[in-house]
């Protein structure tokens, strides 16, 4: 049962923790960090997969640029995105940390909208970035790609039964209870399914989560991660979801989810 307390603006005594997952993002990060950081309340967690192009290093710089507020967590090989969130939020909710936001590392996520995201869970327990709410949009996609990135978010909406526009975004600040409340270990999705399942699971657990427009650019540089096995993986994983046995997703007080969008 989730326990609905009172909720308190985002102030400076709130501290917040943006997690950066990594791997060959050492030229976007270097400009990233210092932005998010202009932010008094947020310190950044970069958790990297043994970026050859020596993106640890540059984190480490930047740490000691920035004592106390950027921390790094290295791991030692590629190990998919949901891994790295999972470890992430374990290492952020072991820390007094009230809000935990997580983006993309290679500007497809302004981090100059931050603020707005983090101010926004003053009035709820997750907040998503979105695409495909009014005033939200994507930027130098091929007509091909939009499609298909809407396409996947209405497929995963439709078979879990969820009104929310964009399940498959990265860009999300969630209240602590949330990632207490939803039992992380149990997920074990390695791609961008984690996107899905963990708004699935705050959504059955009774968490309001309410939808903030977002424009979602092209990486300025570097490649891109997303490869066939993610995608096919999203594809099976929502129908595991909607067979999993209620008790897995528990209703909070066995009513319907307080959402909103």
């Amino acid at each position: 049962m989730v326990e609905m307390r009172e909720r308190r603006p985002m102030t400076q005594t709130v501290r917040a923790i943006v997690v950066l997952p990594t791997y060959n993002e050492r030229a976007n990060l270097t400009e990233l960090i210092p932005i998010v950081l202009n932010d008094p309340r947020c310190d950044v967690l970069v958790v990297d997969d043994n970026s050859p192009d020596g993106t640890a290093q540059a984190v480490e710089q930047l740490a000691r640029a920035y004592p106390g507020r950027v921390h790094l967590k290295r791991r030692s090989a590629k190990l998919g995105l949901g891994t790295a969130y999972r470890e992430a939020f374990h290492w952020a909710l072991s820390r007094d940390y009230e809000i935990i936001c997580q983006m993309d590392a290679d500007f497809s996520h302004d981090p100059c909208v931050l603020p707005r995201l983090a101010d926004a869970t003053s009035c709820a327990d997750l907040v998503l970035g979105s695409r495909y709410v009014p005033g939200g949009k994507t930027t130098d996609w091929s007509t091909g790609r939009r499609m298909l990135s809407r396409a996947g978010s209405i497929y995963a909406r439709t078979i879990l039964g969820l009104k929310y526009q964009d399940l498959t975004g990265g860009f999300k600040c969630f209240r602590r209870r949330v990632l207490e409340s939803i039992d992380l270990d149990s997920i074990d999705c390695t791609g961008y399914a984690f996107q899905i399942e963990v708004t699935y699971r705050a959504h059955r657990a009774g968490f309001k989560i309410i939808e903030i427009p977002i424009t979602f650019h092209e990486r300025r540089a570097g490649c891109s991660k997303m490869n066939m096995a993610i995608v096919m993986e999203a594809l099976w994983r929502v129908w595991h979801m909607r067979r999993q046995p209620r008790e897995i997703y528990p209703l909070a007080n066995g009513r319907a989810s307080r959402t909103a969008s």
